[in-house]
């Protein structure tokens, strides 16, 4: 993936080179700026993602140019430099919009956390422009970040980060609802705070209120010792309620308590909690629906959706699929070591044409399997599953039987040259897949079979059948003994 661009503004000579030399040691591609002049006319010259800007400098002060970077592209994340002890310039800067602050005298340790931070909130606020959020805002009008617009979706995340109030995301399963939270947490004041997320679908009804609000000892059977509850975890951050609609009633009344009171009591305690945190919810229930049948409450509505987001549905802007695609690409390029250079015409179009039950999420997972099915350095129509290509697994990397011999025009991943045989071919294929995918999940069966879409029995059978060692990519030996007894090696 394409390194990140910081741009380092300081008149001392010295410590922007000696910045700049600790962040290309950190894979950064950096551009030197000598006053804060110069450091605006780059921004306007190039695209950065960060810049790192001295407080004092000739010219422009560092806040003068960190208010014009911002008005030009509110994508760039700003660090200023601020001499030892001066908090006043530190929160004058916060308050324009800087990401964050470094006191002179520069540690590199200190540097190098806050510049980290700032490139995963920048790829952060990248991952939600996939989702395309809307805002619904105040006068009525609808507020797009676009997949296509970064700006908007930064210009968005800055309007929810810069305030403490209630956000409500809706969308279906798959959208980024969670990315979304995790955007709006990092980009604000509450970043150097925990995020905690809680899917309160998946707690146990009996248990809810302790998971939440925490229990003392001896507070029930099985209370053995204190529990710390996540809203007590989350302190001075963020808690993100997935899934809020599965909040049966009774935890929807303790709920509303702790966000207009701002305090809890645990189970089993007398002592109230005061907590300071934001509550980020999350549902892809229809909750108008559910209050009208009187399933939800709609004063903890009204709570949570102070500031509604909707994240669209993948299937109702198809034509960002194909955005999505190189993005999701270039992801697995880097994180697999692989160099896929696109996707075939025939299976982009499947693609387009696919109606998403899972969103995002599902097409991001086609493209990884894809980059376990395909040898070539293009994705083919075959490597996509089976779902979406109409092709059954097992017919995948078949010959097509009525393919005349050279023709020019037939399926260019078919073994149909002269002089090639078939079935030697064919099981060279399926050898050195399997290795493939071994390698790629550390020589573990059960996630080779779930990602590489291959039934466990037919895996096991092809590995004993050419003699593959699945220890020697990683898979530990006892592991690979409680595997079920390997079956003949008839085909």
């Amino acid at each position: 993936m394409k390194s990140l661009k910081v741009l380092i503004a300081d008149d001392e000579k010295e410590l922007r080179e000696s910045i700049s030399a600790t962040l290309e040691h950190m894979g950064f591609e950096t551009v030197l700026a000598v006053d804060g002049e110069d450091a605006v006319q780059k921004i306007k010259a190039e695209d950065f993602s960060i810049a790192i800007l001295d407080v004092n400098m000739p010219k422009l002060s560092g806040l003068e140019a960190l208010r014009a970077i911002k008005e030009h592209d509110p994508t760039v994340l700003v660090l200023i430099i601020t001499a030892h002890g001066n908090l006043s310039d530190a929160v004058e800067a916060v308050k324009e919009g800087a990401f964050n602050y470094i006191e002179k005298p520069v540690k590199e340790q200190h540097l190098r956390a806050l510049v980290e931070k700032a490139s995963q909130t920048h790829q952060a606020v990248r991952d939600v422009a996939l989702s395309s959020p809307t805002l619904k805002l105040e006068n009525g009008q609808d507020f797009v970040g676009n997949s296509r617009q970064m700006k908007s979706v930064f210009s968005l995340i800055q309007r929810l980060a810069n305030v403490s109030t209630s956000v409500l995301i809706r969308g279906e399963n798959g959208t980024g609802k969670e990315l979304v939270a995790s955007a709006i947490h990092h980009y604000g004041p509450r970043k150097e705070k925990r995020f905690v997320a809680v899917n309160c679908g998946a707690i146990p009804e009996n248990l809810m209120e302790s998971e939440l609000f925490g229990h003392e000892k001896g507070a029930f059977t099985g209370a053995n010792t204190r529990h710390i509850g996540k809203f007590q975890y989350a302190e001075g951050g963020t808690l993100f309620l997935d899934e809020v609609g599965e909040l049966p009633q009774q935890m929807q009344v303790k709920l509303l308590r702790v966000l207009q009171e701002r305090s809890f009591t645990p189970v089993g305690s007398n002592r109230e909690i005061k907590c300071d945190i934001r509550v980020i919810a999350a549902t892809n229930r229809d909750l108008d629906q559910m209050i009208r049948a009187g399933s939800f409450r709609q004063d903890l509505f009204y709570r949570l959706n102070v500031m509604p987001i909707t994240l669209p549905a993948l299937r109702e802007r198809q034509d960002d699929v194909p955005l999505l695609v190189t993005t999701f690409i270039q992801k697995f390029n880097s994180l697999h070591g692989r160099n896929i250079r696109g996707i075939a015409n025939d299976a982009m179009e499947k693609l387009k044409r696919y109606a998403w039950p899972g969103n995002i999420r599902e097409l991001e997972n086609s493209i990884e399997r894809a980059f376990v099915m395909e040898l070539g350095e293009q994705i083919s129509l075959r490597a996509l599953p089976e779902q979406i290509s109409g092709i059954a697994p097992e017919e995948a990397w078949q010959a097509p039987n009525n393919t005349a011999e050279g023709d020019s025009s037939a399926d260019p991943g078919a073994l149909n040259v002269a002089g090639v045989d078939f079935h030697k071919e064919k099981e060279d294929f399926e050898r050195q897949f399997i290795i493939n995918a071994l390698k790629r999940f550390g020589g573990k069966i059960n996630q080779t079979v779930a990602h590489a879409n291959i039934p466990k029995n037919t895996l096991l059978r092809k590995i004993r059948k050419y003699d593959i060692k699945p220890a020697e990519y990683g898979a530990d030996e006892d592991l690979l003994k409680s595997e079920e007894e390997l079956p003949d090696e008839t085909m």
